[in-house]
């Protein structure tokens, strides 16, 4: 008589469980993989929103550093050119997880004196913060990608004509303090420019050749 070994029944069950067991032990080893995927996922989930707040604690705080500059330049460059007592100041927030920032004017004399810079001094405050971010701007840009030269055309036309020498004065010497060229189109007369540009070119119409360019310094 055949032994329980020889039998050919048996002998398929045992392989069967053998592979049975083999995967079992494979899933549970899986099992354990995703366990641990699973509570790594966890704890980033619980850490994430901690994480977003300080990083945009840290971002408000940097940023915040920068604007401080930016409004002290601002303010003086106003100062300088209109002559008054104004304070240019930045409100901040955050929307959507994105810092929102609002450009106003104050009366250094009355900070409930709130001017829209939109429309304060019959726009030449726009015209003053415009040039002044525009040049800030391009003095953060890589040079290696970015020329350092703006144009500005008729950035002064709200400006009154006693003032465009302070004007001019003031971002020749922003240009040459961040090493940026500036070409300034402007209809104000041109001896208003002839302390603060280092050349000055004069078109005029013509009749033959339409218009005619000469320089003047």
């Amino acid at each position: 008589m055949d032994s329980w070994q020889d039998m050919p029944d048996l002998r398929a069950l045992e392989r069967r469980l053998d592979r049975f067991s083999a995967l079992a032990e494979g899933l549970h080893a899986e099992h354990g993989r995703i366990r641990g995927s699973l509570a790594t996922v966890q704890d980033f989930l619980v850490l994430a929103p901690k994480a977003r707040d300080v990083l945009e604690e840290l971002s408000r705080a940097l940023f915040g550093k920068i604007l401080d500059e930016v409004e002290a330049n601002l303010t003086h460059a106003i100062r300088e050119i209109l002559g008054q007592d104004r304070v240019v100041t930045t409100q901040r927030e955050v929307k959507n997880n994105r810092l929102q920032i609002h450009f106003q004017i104050q009366n250094q004399g009355n900070e409930d004196e709130i001017e829209d810079i939109m429309t304060g001094q019959g726009g030449s405050v726009c015209n003053i913060l415009s040039v002044g971010l525009r040049l800030i701007a391009l003095s953060q840009l890589p040079e290696q990608n970015h020329r350092p030269f703006l144009v500005l055309d008729e950035q002064d036309c709200w400006l009154k004509p006693a003032l465009i020498p302070k004007f001019m004065h003031l971002i020749n010497e922003i240009a040459d303090r961040l090493n940026l060229q500036l070409l300034v189109i402007s209809h104000h007369p041109l001896d208003l420019f002839a302390g603060a540009a280092d050349r000055i070119y004069e078109l005029k119409p013509d009749r033959e050749h339409g218009a005619v360019v000469r320089k003047v310094k």
